[in-house]
């Protein structure tokens, strides 16, 4: 029992030196070559590991980076855009001032912008027409239905693009309001133009005669319009009106309305002293239907323009008497 003992215990012991006895050198051919290539070898792994972390990392920066720059160049929605007043101001300024330029540049070189000597010669000229979707810019279309009333009418161009056609549906219905009585029109009117800073501009027809219209409609009388403008303030229901009467039918019709027919009106009642129409100061015209029946109608115009005459020689259609405008017999 005793030498078992002894025996592990020198056992162990020589384990135990031979494990911590330091290893033998390796040859001098063998050693230094070993040990660099394989500290370069560590070395050049973890260089390469720490390259590629590196560029991960050199990206992940640059691609931060590129967020917050996109953050700042997009608007946040919670900030609300600046408005600078004074610039919108300033633009809407010299827009107006470049208008205007135009327009005294245009009025030096002669009537509407064009050479006097052609205006002179000109028999005919056509103010409106319908080519485009922009020409329906220039008019307005309203109904009874401001007062109450049930009429409605449209304007849109026509399939094939060459003219306008107004249509709707007329209702003498009078509003329940309990004040109206009557009711029951349709109407469309041309915009009055304007020029530079807003200003009011008119029509130039005093060399023509004839009011002339391409149209075509469904049989319906309706009430031609004329605004002049020569006054300050312009009171709104005072016109010149004359009967336009439409043949229905699928073909076109050419209407011709001296303007020493147009009578002078005013909220929808020919006044007893009548006057001739001003034709250098003409601001808009307009087509009114109000003939009291009920239902459908439409009317399609090609262009509207006027010209010269030569066999219509008449000045003013009406007359009038010293008891009436004595001012026109002084």
């Amino acid at each position: 029992m005793a030498m078992t003992s002894i025996y592990k215990l020198l056992t162990g012991t020589y384990v135990h030196r031979n494990f911590l006895r330091p290893r033998a050198a390796l040859p001098p051919f063998v050693g230094n070559h070993f040990v660099d290539y394989s500290s370069n070898s560590l070395q050049k792994k973890v260089t390469s590991a720490d390259r590629v972390s590196q560029q991960g990392k050199t990206e992940e920066g640059l691609q931060a980076h590129d967020h917050k720059e996109v953050a700042l160049d997009a608007p946040s929605p919670d900030r609300t855009p600046e408005v600078s007043f004074d610039k919108a101001i300033r633009d809407e300024a010299i827009e107006h001032f470049r208008r205007f330029k135009d327009e005294i540049v245009a009025h030096l070189r002669g009537p509407d912008g064009r050479p006097l000597q052609e205006v002179i010669v000109e028999q005919a000229r056509v103010v409106w027409q319908f080519r485009e979707k922009e020409d329906l810019d220039k008019w307005t279309v309203t109904s009874d239905k401001t007062i109450g009333g049930r009429s409605e009418v449209f304007l849109k161009m026509s399939k094939n693009n060459r003219s306008a056609l107004l249509y709707g549906t007329l209702s003498s219905e009078a509003p329940q309001d309990g004040d109206s009585r009557q009711s029951g029109y349709c109407a469309m009117i041309s915009r009055i133009p304007r020029g530079a800073f807003e200003r009011k501009l008119s029509y130039d027809w005093s060399q023509f005669n004839t009011l002339y219209l391409r149209v075509r409609g469904d049989g319906r009388p309706w009430m031609v319009n004329i605004k002049q403008d020569t006054e300050f303030i312009q009171r709104k229901n005072q016109m010149y009106s004359y009967f336009m009467f439409t043949r229905g039918g699928p073909y076109w019709q050419e209407v011709k309305i001296p303007f020493s027919k147009f009578f002078f009106s005013n909220q929808g009642r020919v006044r007893d002293v009548q006057g001739p129409l001003v034709l250098d100061k003409i601001s808009s015209i307009g087509f009114t239907l109000s003939d009291k029946v009920d239902g459908p109608f439409f009317l399609e115009i090609d262009f509207i323009g006027v010209f010269t005459d030569p066999a219509h020689t008449e000045e003013f259609a009406y007359e009038n008497s010293p008891a009436l405008n004595p001012r026109l017999f002084r």
